[in-house]
């Protein structure tokens, strides 16, 4: 389904229903996995990714087709994730230590929605170590294979500062995965 005729056909209130069901359909599992990549629990990715859709059924009628609609869906999912990790952090007054990188890496390990293999894992683990913009920047780069340019749309950052932010976040889980054969 054409995004130009979902938000056409939201843009409708006959069809708006309909529109957000399709809307739904091509986009909700995306988001999902960009959304869980960040979060790791599997509850808080659900919740997160409803408030994401609150959002979008709420703000879609002004969506001004500056940039493709996906590439708005992205921007909201990454301020949802970040907000929802910064609210964790402060109710948990915890920062990314050793302790809560094994706590992370535990829930991952221990989640029913993960069926990755032993180097998966490990990547999964390399990836809580990195700081939260060069995790957002390697995970829309290698598992979502977003272009430098929409993801520059969607963080707001610099072409050049996102190739650097994946570049460094490569070195550190190569690092990672030499240091902890």
């Amino acid at each position: 389904m054409d995004d130009a005729l979902i938000i056409a056909k939201f843009a409708e209130e006959s069809t708006r229903e309909e529109a957000f069901r399709l809307l739904l359909k091509k986009y909700q599992q995306k988001i999902y996995w960009h959304v869980r990549r960040m979060v790791i629990d599997h509850d808080d990715a659900d919740d997160v990714v409803q408030d994401i859709f609150v959002k979008v059924w709420k703000n879609l009628g002004n969506f001004r087709e500056d940039s493709q609609l996906y590439t708005w869906l992205y921007r909201i999912a990454t301020n949802e994730c970040i907000t929802f990790l910064n609210k964790k952090k402060q109710k948990q007054n915890v920062s990314l230590d050793d302790d809560t990188t094994a706590y992370l890496a535990e829930t991952l390990a221990d989640g029913s929605y993960f069926n990755g293999d032993r180097a998966q894992m490990k990547l999964q683990q390399a990836l809580l170590t990195l700081p939260e913009k060069q995790k957002l920047v390697f995970n829309m780069k290698y598992f979502e294979d977003m272009k430098y340019e929409e993801i520059s749309e969607v963080l707001g950052t610099s072409v050049g500062a996102l190739k650097a932010s994946y570049h460094l976040a490569v070195k550190k889980i190569e690092s990672f995965f030499n240091n902890h054969d």
